[in-house]
């Protein structure tokens, strides 16, 4: 399995990192980590979260007020991170 992560989703991210790294010094970098996590456990589990509808699952980061809508293809192989949402 793979991940896509949207141009939209990687400027959130860009974002956030800037965000976070300005309120504490190492505190982006924490937030990629579990954000790569998050990614590790979609693949790995990709019909353990929450249905959004049809098409559509929300994965929440624990420590940050994120999440990552997770759109599956019709393989069930792929998988596109969207933008957060909550």
């Amino acid at each position: 399995m793979t991940a896509n992560i949207l141009r939209e989703a990687e400027s959130d991210l860009e974002t956030a990192f800037r965000y976070y790294e300005l309120a504490r010094r190492g505190l982006g970098i924490e937030m990629l980590g579990e954000f790569r996590s998050g990614i590790e456990q979609i693949l790995r589990y990709p019909e353990a979260w929450q249905s959004l509808d049809e098409k559509y699952r929300r994965y929440r980061l624990h420590r940050f007020p994120m999440a990552s809508c997770i759109e599956s293809e019709k393989t069930g192989t792929r998988f596109s991170l969207l933008r957060s949402c909550i």
